[in-house]
């Protein structure tokens, strides 16, 4: 059955079929081989897409730029301090305006609601840079990773994710593997799994009870057995810092290390991360928290930076598959 995804938004990977899931990443992988070998792309001459950023961002704000440029599209980039959504002006206000200037619109910010309206709003597609309980175009980048280096379908893929267990790429995780069969383990404290979105959770399970997907919430080391992925994300975030000693507190014992790793059992598991990391303690935060007494390091030196890591190969997926997102929607 042919996919097309013309005109859609992109806010959740619970919008789509995993057929369509599966479209996104083989186009991904097209446009990386091109971007390879030099071939320009022309499928979104004419077109102009604007990025709204309420959080900051390196790796989302270069591939969506980089992504639309080598395609042929012109982008403006507004951060909070740019724009008057949500200040002087409401978010529907805004979406109605930019709708009627521009082709596509990416958000970047906090509630769910507000991407949501956005794409109801302003009669363009919309794409999802990152909410406070989603980051779908994370997961399509994950997914093209492995691909690329674990040597088995995904719906036979086991991901185990470590840490806090309630974030945005916790949740994201359930969905995207929901919907492409797979196996995944969201590994941390006790305390922390009792608070999963329930409403999450049972979204999760009600898509991988269609596609034979398995979902689990655990504070269990054993759910580590024969994990194809570990991955994890850092404590706290900048703005986050009265949070630190507790999440310290909590979060240490799940700390990504050579020894948990090895409980895997499987020597060719690798190591993902979203980005940014911390794993050493040459970055201001680590090193002020340091200071203080807590390390805030999510994941050792060895296994951020060991030869079963695939970090950056993860990172320059964000733009082949950010591109994909835009050129199947726009184009």
């Amino acid at each position: 059955m042919a996919v097309n995804l013309k005109g859609r938004s992109f806010l959740t990977l619970m919008d789509f079929t995993p057929a369509e899931i599966r479209y996104l990443l083989d186009l991904a992988h097209d446009l990386k081989a091109k971007k390879r070998l030099g071939i320009k792309g022309r499928s979104l001459e004419g077109k102009n897409i604007v990025l709204l950023f309420e959080k900051t961002s390196t790796r989302t704000r270069c591939s969506f730029e980089v992504a639309a440029m080598d395609e042929g599209a012109g982008v403006t980039f507004l951060d909070s301090k740019s724009s008057q959504m949500g200040k002087k002006e409401t978010i529907a206000d805004t979406a109605k305006v930019l709708g009627r200037i521009y082709d596509g619109i990416e958000y970047r910010g906090y509630e769910q609601s507000v991407v949501e309206e956005l794409a109801r709003e302003s009669g363009v597609p919309v794409w999802n840079g990152l909410t406070d309980i989603d980051h779908p175009t994370q997961i399509l980048a994950d997914l093209l990773t492995i691909e690329e280096h674990v040597a088995k379908p995904l719906s036979k893929v086991k991901v185990v994710f470590v840490g806090d267990v309630r974030n945005n790429m916790a949740y994201a995780w359930m969905y995207g593997c929901a919907k492409m069969g797979m196996e995944f383990a969201a590994y941390g404290p006790q305390e922390l799994c009792d608070g999963v979105d329930p409403d999450v959770l049972e979204r999760a399970n009600a898509v991988a009870a269609e596609t034979g997907a398995k979902i689990t919430v655990t504070c269990d080391e054993a759910c580590l057995e024969g994990a194809d992925v570990i991955y994890t994300d850092i404590w706290a975030s900048m703005g986050e810092e009265d949070q630190i000693p507790e999440r310290v507190r909590m979060l240490t014992p799940f700390k990504v290390t050579e020894g948990l790793m090895a409980k895997t059992g499987n020597r060719e598991t690798i190591f993902m991360h979203c980005l940014p990391s911390f794993h050493n303690f040459d970055t201001t935060m680590a090193a002020e928290q340091m200071k203080l007494g807590y390390d805030i390091r999510e994941v050792t030196e060895e296994v951020f930076s060991g030869k079963n890591s695939v970090v950056f190969d993860e990172a320059e997926n964000r733009l082949h598959t950010i591109k994909a997102v835009v050129v199947a929607t726009l184009a």
